[in-house]
């Protein structure tokens, strides 16, 4: 490997020559952390091993022209992909993100440890001068991306539940042997759910899904009402997994949150404890008017979840060590910016079904 000044000199004569390259870089941002709490010699040993692993992923996923390089104390590496793809050009941006994605799975393996990536295409001599500042930039694009990408899962994770729904209902009616007001109210419930799916792709840019305070703070809805279309809309899925849902919800219950966003918060709740709670068992929606806020309250039958996660389970990509079904770790994200954004709060704690009892809490109109 490379240290950095020998690196910036190999990137800038293939760059004289007219190539653009494809920078990789890692960052293990632990180094620090245990130089601070443990001593520099253990943080030392964690970069050993790290570049250790580096060089050994480096050989297999790298072509032969390829230029690894890191530098003794430094908590980056870097891959230069000197080496032309099969067709003979650079390597395209598909085949930079699969060797990043490669090497920082084989580092964070190795290690222990989280990784940071990222990448940037080098056309200039003066981006592999100021290596620095070009190491910061793919770092910032890489972090993007993420987001990026954790917004797609998110959008994701809301358009299916809906579809989902949908299709519940539209397999029934295809079933036949209802009769007609129950396959009316079926229909309305499709429809409904179809409206919002609308709502939800016209939206999308404008939510963010994870930053709905704009319509949050000024928007009013009747929270038992979004409760009880809730409960319709998850009931093909507690339907296939033999849960009874029993409600308790009063007449009406105005709260201060946009209807959407009450509608998305709900059915979250509502499907997690279907989904983690016990096959053929029960989930329980009650809400409540108390002086300053709405409640809602959601409770399962499942394993339930440790004390020590119960603020952990609602960041984004979190799941529960409990969970017994499979998950993306999204909805409850969605639920908690969806309470800050409305000026509410949610938390979790142990129900009296023997699961979990989720507590939604909304500012009174």
């Amino acid at each position: 490997m490379l240290a950095f000044d020998r690196f910036a000199d190999a990137i800038g004569d293939r760059l004289d020559r007219g190539c653009t390259i494809p920078l990789l870089v890692l960052r293990v941002p632990e180094f620090e952390q245990v130089a601070w709490r443990t001593g520099r010699r253990d943080a030392r040993n964690l970069e050993r091993r790290t570049a250790a692993a580096f060089a050994a992923t480096a050989r297999q996923v790298l072509r032969r022209d390829d230029v690894p390089a890191h530098e003794s104390g430094s908590d980056r590496f870097a891959v230069a992909m000197t080496s032309p793809s099969r067709d003979g050009h650079a390597p395209d941006s598909k085949e930079v993100r699969t060797a990043l994605d490669r090497i920082a799975g084989s580092l964070a393996r190795s290690t222990g440890r989280r990784i940071e990536t990222g990448w940037w295409t080098v056309q200039r001599r003066a981006e592999a001068d100021a290596l620095t500042v070009t190491f910061d930039a793919a770092l910032l694009r890489g972090a993007r991306e993420r987001r990026h990408g954790e917004m797609l899962a998110t959008v994701g994770h809301e358009l299916r539940t809906p579809l989902t729904s949908i299709r519940g209902y539209i397999e029934t009616l295809l079933d036949g042997d209802l009769d007609g007001s129950t396959a009316r109210r079926f229909l309305e419930t499709a429809r409904r759910e179809a409206l919002r799916l609308g709502r939800l792709v016209d939206g999308m840019l404008e939510f963010s899904l994870l930053d709905l305070s704009a319509r949050g703070r000024s928007a009013r809805c009747d929270v038992a009402e979004h409760a009880l279309a809730a409960v319709d809309a998850v009931t093909p899925l507690a339907r296939a997994r033999r849960v009874s849902i029993r409600s308790r919800l009063p007449v009406t219950a105005r709260a201060r949150i946009d209807g959407d966003a009450c509608m998305h918060a709900l059915v979250n709740l509502i499907e997690n404890g279907v989904k983690y709670g016990g096959h053929g068992g029960a989930v329980e929606v009650s809400c409540t008017c108390e002086e300053r806020v709405v409640v809602v309250t959601v409770d399962d039958d499942g394993p339930g979840i440790a004390p020590s996660e119960r603020e952990t389970v609602f960041e984004l990509g979190i799941r529960g060590s409990t969970a017994n079904q499979p998950g993306t770790g999204i909805g409850l994200a969605v639920v908690k910016a969806i309470a800050d954004g409305a000026g509410g709060d949610v938390c979790v704690v142990a129900s009296p079904l023997g699961g979990a009892r989720f507590i939604l809490r909304l500012p009174r109109e």
